[in-house]
């Protein structure tokens, strides 16, 4: 049918009743409208016909007895009804023939007209837009039409009628026109079939969307792209364009004129060849979705939309893709579920490409995809991909984060999602893997399979390189004890002179040596590496490896060379993370293990001494690998380390012992003195065996077979000899004491390993351990106050060593380990104790507990006594508020080295008050949770905390994530990630944010602010990504510098810079905020003290925006205040301008709106006007404005503006005025004091200050607790309002501008004449001499008083010249005398 031909104004309109249904007791008629080729049914029941003729004849005067009667008696009987039928015909006919110009609208909805007839829907439509068309476009959401009422649209369009034919004015077609004209987000939903009961088919419909002028996003599903016309007037606004299950090509929509002129060019472009058509292109468009159609291929149209950014072509039919070079602004691009198999040279189509959708296609191979340098999201889920050896080609984009394999061939290699990550090599922590994180056990599993490559290109090295290394016996050819060998060769200087040396992004270590390089550029230290001496195990650290690179050239700033001596000592404390990966699961391990056991109770062994070392015994103070680690003091006859002993060493040991768990554990133990060291703790079905472990850190074992040669056998103990086996620390550490032996062992491992060692060995040693958590372990350290209900909650429970890098001023020739220097933080009372101690670290709500064991203390006690732990311990706890993590996030120079692969997964930097402390995990694993836990519950703190800026933040950002790879777990874990749209802002936002960063000259700044309000351009906005933002992908929109009072504070007034983005308001204090904490500081210092130059320690202060409440706006817009749920989420800000403060509003409002839902693209069950009906939209009622995010914005009410007018009037005389008592200015001001014997200095007091229209009043206001919050019990102490002083207008002499007092400020000279209407209210204080009343002659004469006013605001202060001017000349009929002075 081809409906654009027709016209149904001029149609015929026939009615006929073809037929009827007996429904329950009552007849339904079948109706058939017919309008030109148009038609449909519709039923009724006789009373249905009954009211419309009712309606009719009152409206109409249409005959009362046209109708049918009604019949009481057989009117369900087969002739009746077919009588009735014939009757009611000619009835509806007659009415149509009666009133051919205009249909009534009753008669109209009786027929469906406003459904399927041309005029109704048109009509129907109109006074829809009537009553809700205003509500509609405020609310900016998506309107949807139907392609049937866009037809009507047209079709009413192209008819020479009135626009209001039936004369009801709400119906007017220029509704819709107007509606259309202003209308921004549509969406056209068309669909397959007839349309209801008619013959009316959505797809073959034309209709224009010419008369749209001001969209900027259309959604059209199931249409007919030929039958859509008008798409060429979008292009001026449009910028997102969505068409599904509309087109067979991409010409169809973007070039519709390409099926008038066969030869087109796009605009702009030189040609020489003949064209019939130069076509506009699409400026605005910057998201096109053609997804769910039938294109075949990207054609040529992609030239008329260069801006476009988002691109989806997902469920089409491409083969290929070509002509995407035009698309040069291209950053996200959806090609899935084609018929793609290969994509060859794509980076020359796609070089900004940064997400790159390729799921549910036929792809083979990744090679077209290795030079996408920008690429950060790639999907390549559900293809045909098989071998690993496909990562290669994207293994070294060096932007890619996230990567989405699924539903591949490859998926079912074993330890597939490993495999995958170690292509990836020192990046492996950064990618996130089919949506799942890179996890710690794969991370080290990683790790293991770098190492295990590593080696082996050594070995091959070492053979090749044979001849080069010297003091080095040559090794066996293809010998397994080749790369084992225990000499410690160096290197000779000729030898390295003449190799190349090459920086490299992850830095090599050894235990011996640590070279940094200054480098020129970015300032930073980094290690050389030389791949001819990775395998050398020693090197002198006085040689130099290239003379192009002196070793002398050494940052100032490191302390490499301090932390050398003693990082082997060091390496000891800890456990390697890659011995993790052998556990209970791998059983080539467990089956090793096991025959080792068993060889070494066949043994005979013979009893021999072993010499105890402890860190107290030792010039290094570190373990040696000696004889042992302690002695157990029993008689020859009961020795349990190794020696022959019936109730220890189980000689006849079954050759069935078999391994039940593996525990990689750090262990302490206490005999005659303490040691520390990583251990292998084996459970048998009969006893646990006790290995430690002797592997070096920079060879680690690449197969079980030599990782057993570097365990070495402690003891085993059978079941039955064991008298205690419990949790000490709840979750951290498990306690062993063996019968007749004074050693007792502290074993440290995960909480899970743990709990499942503890059931494994608890139901062989037959006793019982009081179960306890964490919390109710942490309670009984501390006092009942001490202990808050919002602390209940206790993470962690870490082994770490504190050490204190600023400490360090130990000899190079004299090397030792440094002490604890938790002591200098109060944590104890001496240093006396030259061991290092392990720690258990806990984290609590708003601590950072430090618990210390005294194990040695503890080995004496009875291990059957409850809360034996207590007596021999103490806890400190730190405050979250005054911790920081990792100052200097990406430096690699401070404390020990984490440029080093090994030590790198076991440090982590804090910043206590000002000290910085270094915290040293003997887990690897327990670091990654540290940071999680810490910046997850730092950033839930609501109260004032301290905050670190780095000067050089712009070169942290540049360099720290190209050249230092090692921190990403850390950076991860403190800092948010960015999409690019945040990190390269628009340039209008930079130059907003400039001209907001301009502070006011009264508001004193420390360093920090300082800095701040020195910072310009992008430098400004990486400064806030890097030091301030807390939330992932927030967006500074706007920076204020301000007065800011608290509300538990409300007498103190304190500069900050307040910066508002996209989720959370951020102040940054001056340091006057260090005494509104609510802790007692630990240490008595100042952030100036500060004395690290790359570091400036500020208060911070957050209050998200999902926790705001309300906002309200001070008199005259002089300041505001935000509420948030408690009294410490209240804060006003003082801005003393109207302009600042309807900005800064302004702002908030636009940053909530964002923070709405976003409509969904895909089709709702519920119609459009259901859902906007349900939505809250921002409305004014008794002056708060409620914001669709439920936030209250709460302007003065006339009461508040009553309630100052009543104040203010009590202080004028009782006699009634001849006029009215009106404020005319209210304005925030200070009054400037000079400060005794210091002229060059004042001091600047904040007053109100009110002007009538006879008077001037100065007040002080509470500007914070008033109007209360929901939550206050009580009034607060002091009134709203205090008056102070008081002048009448007449009795102004003169007004002194510039006087040299303060710049810009106001000089009110008045006569010291005060009026009867002044002193009704005066007390004896009047008189009093008070050091408030000095100014009545500072620099004047005797008898006059000044008022020296300074207004921040320029336009308040131009205000109240002008007022005050015009006020005086009323009174005093003269012009106010001013005075310009120095």
């Amino acid at each position: 049918m081809d409906a654009s031909s027709l016209v149904e104004e001029s149609a015929e309109k026939r009615v006929c009743i073809v037929g009827s249904e007996l429904v329950e007791n009552y007849t339904v008629y079948v109706i058939e409208v017919k309008v030109g080729d148009h038609s449909w049914t519709v039923k009724h029941r006789y009373s249905d016909f009954h009211d419309l003729h009712e309606k009719l004849t009152a409206e109409k005067k249409i005959d009362k007895h046209l109708l049918p009667p009604k019949k009481i008696i057989g009117k369900n009987s087969k002739s009746l009804v077919e009588k009735r039928q014939k009757e009611l015909e000619v009835y509806l006919q007659t009415l149509l023939n009666r009133l051919p110009s205009a249909t009534p609208k009753v008669l109209s909805t009786f027929l469906h007209y406003h459904l399927y007839e041309v005029n109704g829907i048109a009509a129907g439509l109109a006074e829809e837009l009537f009553h809700k068309g205003e509500q509609l476009l405020a609310a900016g959401e998506v309107f949807l039409l139907r392609p049937l009422q866009l037809y009507a649209i047209t079709q009413q369009l192209k008819l020479a009628k009135p626009t209001c034919a039936n004369g009801d004015a709400k119906a007017d077609l220029g509704h819709i026109l107007d509606f259309t004209c202003r209308l921004k987000y549509l969406k056209i939903p068309g669909m397959k079939g007839a349309v209801g009961t008619s013959n009316i088919e959505e797809q073959s419909l034309p209709f224009d969307l010419s008369i749209f002028k001001a969209l900027l996003q259309i959604e059209i599903s199931d249409c007919d792209a030929g039958q859509i016309k008008g798409l060429p007037s979008l292009r001026p606004t449009l910028a997102t364009l969505s068409i599904h299950r509309s087109t067979n090509s991409m010409k169809e929509i973007v070039v519709p004129e390409a099926t008038e002129f066969a030869q087109w060019e796009p605009e702009g472009v030189d040609t020489d060849c003949p064209v019939t058509a130069i076509i506009p292109k699409w400026k605005m468009l910057t998201t096109l979705d053609m997804s769910r159609n039938f294109i075949c291929c990207t054609d040529e149209s992609v030239k008329l939309i260069p801006a476009v950014e988002f691109l989806d072509l997902s469920h089409n039919e491409l083969t290929s893709v070509e002509n995407l070079q035009h698309l040069y602004n291209l950053v996200h691009l959806n090609l899935s579920f084609n018929k793609l198999t290969v994509l060859e040279g794509v980076h020359t189509k796609l070089g900004n490409i940064k997400t790159l959708i390729l799921a549910g296609n036929q792809m083979e191979t990744l090679s077209g995809l290795s030079k996408l340098y920008s690429l950060v999201n790639l999907d390549l889920s559900s293809n045909k991909l098989g071998q690993l050896d496909e990562m290669k080609h994207i293994s070294a984009l060096p932007c890619l984060e996230k990567l989405a394999l699924a539903n591949n061939p490859m998926c079912i290699i074993p330890d597939y999602r490993t495999k995958v990550l170690a292509q990836f090599c020192d990046r492996a922590s950064e990618v996130c893997l089919d949506g799942t994180a890179t996890t710690e056990k794969e991370f080290d599993t990683v790790e293991v399979l770098k190492a295990i490559q590593k080696a082996k290109e050594a070995k091959g090295r070492m053979a090749n390189n044979e001849k080069k290394v010297s003091d080095v016996p040559g090794p066996a050819a293809g010998g397994p004890q080749s790369s084992s060998s225990s000499a410690s060769p160096s290197l000779s200087r000729s030898t390295c002179s003449s190799q190349e040396v090459t920086c490299k992004e992850k830095a090599f270590f050894t235990k011996e040596i640590l070279t940094p390089v200054d480098s020129t550029i970015t300032q930073r230290c980094y290690d050389v590496y030389n791949k001819t001496c990775d395998v050398i195990p020693q090197v002198k650290t006085d040689s130099c490896l290239s003379s192009d690179v002196p070793c002398e050239s050494v940052s100032p700033c490191c302390f490499e060379e301090i932390w050398q001596p003693w990082t082997t000592s060091l390496s000891n404390l800890l456990l390697p993370p890659s011995l993790l990966l052998y556990n209970t699961t791998n059983q080539e391990f467990t089956g090793k293990l096991s025959a080792l056991i068993r060889s070494s109770n066949k043994e005979k062994s013979t009893p021999k001494p072993h010499s105890t070392t402890s860190l107290d015994d030792t010039d290094q103070d570190c373990l040696h690998s000696g004889d042992g680690y302690f002695e157990m003091s029993l008689d020859d006859s009961e020795e349990i380390m190794g020696c022959s002993s019936s109730s220890t060493v189980q000689d006849d040991a079954k050759d069935s012992d078999d391994v039940n768990m593996v525990v990689w554990c750090f262990c302490v133990s206490v005999g005659e003195g303490l040691s520390q060291r990583p251990s292998c703790l084996v459970a048998t079905d009969s006893s646990l065996v006790l290995f430690s472990a002797r592997i070096q850190l920079e060879e680690p074992a690449s197969t079980s077979e030599e990782l057993v040669k570097h365990l070495e056998k402690d003891f085993v103990v059978s079941y039955a000899d064991v008298e205690t086996f419990r949790f000490d620390v709840p979750d951290v550490c498990v306690s062993l004491k063996v019968k007749s032996s004074n050693t007792r062992w502290w074993f440290f491992s995960d909480a899970q390993s743990l709990k499942e060692l503890h059931s494994c060995v608890g139901p062989h040693v037959n006793q019982t351990n009081v179960t306890s958590n964490a919390q109710q372990f942490i309670r009984q350290f501390l006092n009942s106050w001490d202990f808050e209900e919002n602390e209940a909650n206790v993470k962690g429970g870490h082994l770490i060593h504190f050490f204190n890098p600023d400490s360090m001023s130990t000899s190079i020739n004299n090397p030792r380990i440094p002490s604890d220097v938790l002591s200098q933080i109060g944590l104890f009372e001496s240093d006396k104790d030259p061991t290092s101690n392990p720690m258990i670290l806990f984290l609590t709500s708003r601590h950072l507990c430090v618990l210390k064991v005294d194990f040695v203390a503890l080995a004496g006690q009875d291990p059957s006594e409850a809360n034996v732990v207590r007596g021999c311990s103490k806890i400190t706890r730190i405050p979250l508020s005054f911790t920081l993590l990792e100052p200097k996030q990406g430096c690699s120079c401070r404390g020990i080295s984490t440029s080093h692969g090994f030590h790198g997964e076991h440090v982590v930097e804090l910043m206590a008050g000002h000290k910085h402390l270094t915290v040293v995990f003997a887990l690897s694993q327990d670091k990654p949770a540290l940071l999680q836990e810490f910046t997850r519950l730092r950033g839930n703190l609501r109260e004032i905390k301290t905050i670190a800026l780095l000067r050089n933040s712009r070169l942290e950002h540049s360099t720290t994530t190209q050249r230092n790879p090692n921190t990403s777990v850390t950076r991860e874990a403190s800092q948010p990630r960015l999409s690019l749209s945040l990190l390269y802002p628009a340039e209008s936002l930079i130059q907003q944010l400039i001209e907001d960063n301009q502070c006011p000259s009264h508001l004193t700044l420390s360093s920090s602010l300082r800095f701040i309000s020195s910072l310009n351009g992008e430098t400004l906005v990486h400064f806030f990504h890097a030091n301030i933002a807390e939330v992932e992908n927030e967006e500074l929109k706007m920076i204020l510098w301000t007065s800011v009072l608290l509300y538990r504070s409300p007498d103190v007034e304190i500069t900050a810079c307040v910066l508002l983005s996209t989720r959370a308001v951020y102040l940054i204090l001056d340091d006057s905020a260090a005494m509104l904490t609510n802790h007692s500081m630990m240490w008595t210092w100042q952030p100036s003290e500060q004395k690290d130059s790359d570091i400036l320690i500020s208060y911070g202060f957050t209050l998200n925006l999902k926790d705001l409440q309300s906002v309200n706006v001070g008199l005259f817009d002089q300041y505001f205040r935000i509420v948030g749920p408690s009294g410490d989420r209240i804060i006003t800000c003082l801005t003393r301008d109207s302009y600042s403060t309807h900005r800064f509003l302004q702002q908030v409002m636009t940053v909530l709106s964002l923070l709405e839902k976003v409509p969904s693209p895909e089709p709702s069950e519920m119609d459009f006007y259901s859902q906007f009906g349900n939505k809250s939209t921002g409305k004014m009622e008794n002056y708060e404005l409620v914001h669709s995010s439920k936030v209250k914005f709460v302007y003065p009410s006339e009461e508040e503006i009553g309630d100052l007018t009543f104040i203010v009037a009590e202080r004028k005389s009782p006699q009634p005025q001849s006029h009215s008592f009106n404020i005319l200015l209210y304005v925030l001001v200070f009054q400037v004091h000079v400060i005794p014997g210091q002229t060059a200095q004042s001091l600047l007091q904040p007053k109100t200050l009110i002007l009538t229209s006879t008077d001037v009043f100065l007040l002080d206001e509470d500007h914070i607790s008033y109007p209360l919050p929901e939550f206050a019990k009580e009034p607060p102490q002091r009134d709203k309002y205090r008056l102070t002083d008081a002048r009448r207008i007449r009795d102004l002499d003169r007004v002194l501008m510039g006087y040299q007092t303060y710049p810009q400020a106001l000089t009110l000279v008045f006569d010291d004449v005060p009026g009867p209407d002044l002193l009704c209210h005066l007390t004896m204080d009047h008189f009093a001499e008070s050091e408030g009343r000095g100014d009545r002659t500072q620099g004047g004469a005797e008898g006059e008083v000044q008022w020296c006013i300074f207004v921040p605001g320029a336009d308040s202060r131009e205000r109240l010249i002008s007022l005050l001017a015009r006020q005086w000349e009323a009174l005093c009929s003269r012009e106010l005398p001013v005075e310009l002075t120095g």
